[in-house]
């Protein structure tokens, strides 16, 4: 659509996409100067954890693959659509082949951050999956980013859009950084508290202070105990799988539970399948029960779920595995404890196959758990669930950041909503 005072142009009229140099695999060392691949281009961030390092000494005669601050990359291959822009802390780095450096040359009439913010939109991601299509290796070349066309407002209206998305960016960086440190606390948290516990002040024991003794499974308080896992469930009630061929979408049918489903501690509703009744009624033995406890077992082994009240009566597949506990445990204690470190360890130990891995039932009977006495454990249960709930609402803010930033992008990027108001605030007012 045409929009007053703005004009359509190609990427190319006013950058030009710079590749990265063809480094020799042979010469990257584990210290040194970080190149930087399309794998670590993480969703506007530079990961350079893992990337290859190379001596400053074979960078003689590269500094134009040098990069500096505030640069805008692209994925060329793979994933094409990721970008990252380069921070002071991901200094010094160099450009590897595959990836794309936008250079603004016609910095007259063009803004930066603008063009920057075009290449993170939904139109600009379409066009490059679209234009990369039917390739067995997914590329795009420099001059086909550069044949998008973009349209341009005016350099001040382009800043203005720019800010303002900018400080949407950085409430979503700033969040994100949030949910990072407050994940990594938990962990440290979860370490201590299953494996230490709680003494009678509140305050995580230590062997300094307390006793603790050997066990099958290490050192433990000497309050706790061992146990197998299938020793804490029902009587009536075992640890078991699901259906086996739970068919396909059935009309007002039983839903079922699958891998896919449980992600990041919760079973995730939206696309549940339905079974039919008549096939959910040959595996009575799995069908749930409010706060039963989940755990897959085969293809992506050792996700975690308790199960909420609204699922009381659905069903898990094959691949999942559920655990009633018997009612002098805490479910809390023991949502938290199969995720922790020494049980996953012994899931991943016993988890076998190639195409298809899993861990058989009666392995994970036998996983070895330490039990500290029940108002123990719904101490720890409560303190960590405390730091859960508080994630969960972080996370939750940063979807609707990331909403917000998709509305307005979509609104000021094709002109729908215009900041020539704004504009008109910022003039000086003439006398």
């Amino acid at each position: 659509m045409d929009i007053e005072g703005w004009i359509q142009k190609s990427l190319g009229e006013v950058i030009k996409v710079e590749g990265g140099f063809a480094f020799k695999s042979i010469d990257f060392q584990d210290s040194g100067i970080p190149i930087v691949r399309m794998s670590d281009l993480n969703s506007g961030n530079l990961d350079l954890e893992k990337s290859p390092r190379i001596d400053q000494s074979k960078l003689k005669h590269l500094s134009k693959y040098e990069l500096y601050s505030g640069d805008f990359l692209v994925g060329m291959s793979g994933s094409i659509g990721n970008y990252a822009i380069v921070k002071d802390q991901d200094l010094p780095a160099y450009l590897n082949q595959r990836v794309g450096r936008f250079r603004l040359f016609d910095t007259d009439n063009t803004d930066y951050s603008f063009i920057s913010q075009v290449a993170r939109s939904d139109s600009y991601k379409f066009y490059v999956e679209m234009v990369a299509a039917g390739a067995a290796q997914v590329n795009i070349s420099p001059q086909q980013i550069e044949a998008f066309q973009v349209n341009l407002p005016s350099k001040s209206e382009q800043e203005k859009i720019a800010e303002i998305l900018s400080t949407i960016d950085r409430a979503i960086a700033q969040t994100e950084a949030i949910i990072a440190k407050q994940q990594r606390i938990k962990t440290g948290l979860m370490q201590d508290l299953l494996t230490k516990g709680i003494d009678e002040n509140g305050n995580i024991r230590s062997e300094a202070t307390h006793k603790f003794k050997d066990s099958a499974i290490g050192r433990i308080p000497i309050e706790w105990e061992v146990e197998s896992l299938d020793n804490c469930v029902m009587a009536n009630a075992p640890i078991c799988y699901g259906i086996l061929m739970p068919g396909f979408y059935y009309n007002a049918g039983v839903p079922v539970i699958k891998v896919k489903d449980i992600i990041g501690g919760s079973i995730i509703q939206d696309d549940l399948l339905l079974t039919d009744p008549k096939i959910d009624r040959q595996y009575q033995r799995s069908r749930l029960l409010e706060r039963d406890l989940l755990i897959t077992i085969r293809g992506t082994t050792g996700r975690v779920a308790l199960v909420p009240s609204e699922l009381r009566g659905a069903n898990i597949t094959q691949d999942t595995a559920r655990v009633r506990l018997q009612d002098d445990y805490s479910k809390d204690f023991f949502y938290f404890l199969l995720q922790s470190f020494h049980v996953q360890d012994q899931v991943s130990l016993h988890t076998l196959g190639q195409a298809v891995k899993g861990i058989n039932i009666a392995e994970l009977k036998k996983i070895q758990i330490s039990l500290p006495p029940l108002e123990e454990q719904e101490m720890i249960a409560q303190k960590l669930n405390q730091i859960t709930i508080y994630l969960r609402c972080v996370q939750e803010d940063l979807i609707k950041l990331k909403q917000q930033k998709t509305g307005l992008m979509q609104d000021l990027l094709t002109g729908k909503v215009r900041v020539t108001n704004l504009l008109k605030e910022r003039e000086p007012t003439s006398l």
